[in-house]
C-alpha cells in the first residue's frame, strides 16, 4: 500500500479514500439505478446480465457477491439456484439490497457487511467470486484481489465487472466529454448531489487500463487470467481462475 492513493483526480491518504468512498456511496445508495443510469446512459443493465451469463452460476454453488450491496447481480445469479452471499463495505447499500430483495419476494440470499480487502470468511470456501462496479473504489486493490484468490476453492473462478477505456477512434471522445459534463449536472438536476457523480466519473479514469488490470489479476495468484472488452472497453469483463 503506498502512501497516497487516488479519490478521484485527487491522491489522498488510504484512509480518507476508505472515509470519502463511504460517503459518496451513502449519498447515492437511495439512488442506485439512477446513477448507474446516467453513466451507462442505461445500458448497465445489458452489461450486468452478459457478466452473469459468463459467470454461469449453477445449482448448489456458494457465490460471493463482492461491493454488491443493492443486489443487482445477486438477483440475476439467484434464479440459477446458487447460494449468494452478498458483502459490502456500505450499510447503506445492503439496506437498499435488502428492501428491493423483499418487494421482489427474492429470500435465501446472505447479506452481510465486509471489506474487500480483509475478509471475514475462511478460506477456500467459494466457487465464485464476483465484483460488478466496485473494484475501483476499493482502497487497496491488490489487497482485495488477493482475499478473492484466499476465499475461493481450488478451481474457484474470479469475475470482475467494471469500467474502463475504451479503445473505439472517436467514440473514446465522445463518450469522455458526455461523462465528464454531463454526468455530473445529471447528478445534481437528478439526485441534487453533484459532488458524488463528479468523483465516480474520475475514478473509472484513474483506474488501469485493461491489461494492467489482468496483470494485476495474475499477480494475486490467478491463472488463465483474460479480459473481454464491451464497446471498445468501455467496460470490461475480467476473470481469472484458482487451481
Amino acid at each position: 500500500m503506498t502512501d497516497t492513493v487516488s479519490f478521484g483526480y485527487e491522491d489522498v491518504a488510504p484512509g480518507e479514500k476508505t472515509r470519502r468512498v463511504g460517503d459518496v456511496f451513502r449519498n447515492v445508495a437511495a439512488r442506485y439505478d439512477l446513477m448507474n443510469d446516467a453513466m451507462s446512459g442505461g445500458m448497465h443493465r445489458l452489461w450486468k446480465d452478459r457478466f452473469v451469463r459468463r459467470v454461469k452460476p449453477r445449482e448448489g454453488e456458494q457465490i460471493l457477491d463482492m461491493a454488491g450491496g443493492t443486489g443487482d447481480i445477486a438477483f440475476r445469479m439467484a434464479r440459477h439456484g446458487a447460494a449468494i452471499t452478498v458483502a459490502d463495505i456500505n450499510g447503506a447499500m445492503l439496506e437498499v439490497g435488502m428492501e428491493r430483495a423483499a418487494k421482489r419476494g427474492i429470500d435465501g440470499l446472505v447479506w452481510t457487511e465486509a471489506n474487500a480487502e480483509t475478509l471475514q470468511f475462511p478460506d477456500r470456501f467459494f466457487d465464485a467470486y464476483t465484483i460488478a462496479f466496485g473494484i475501483r473504489n476499493v482502497t487497496d486493490i491488490p489487497a482485495a484481489l488477493k482475499e478473492a484468490h484466499r476465499v475461493l476453492k481450488r478451481g474457484g473462478r474470479f469475475y470482475c465487472l467494471e469500467f474502463s477505456t475504451t479503445l473505439w477512434p472517436g467514440f473514446a471522445d465522445v463518450y469522455d466529454a458526455y461523462s465528464h459534463r454531463l454526468v455530473p449536472k445529471l447528478g445534481k438536476l437528478l439526485a441534487n448531489d453533484e459532488d458524488s457523480y463528479r468523483y465516480l466519473i474520475e475514478s473509472i479514469r484513474r483506474f488501469p487500463d485493461m491489461e494492467t488490470f489482468k496483470g494485476m489479476i495474475g499477480d494475486a495468484g490467478f491463472t488463465q487470467t483474460r479480459v473481454e472488452p464491451v464497446l471498445g472497453g468501455l467496460v470490461a469483463i475480467h476473470s481469472g481462475w484458482k487451481i
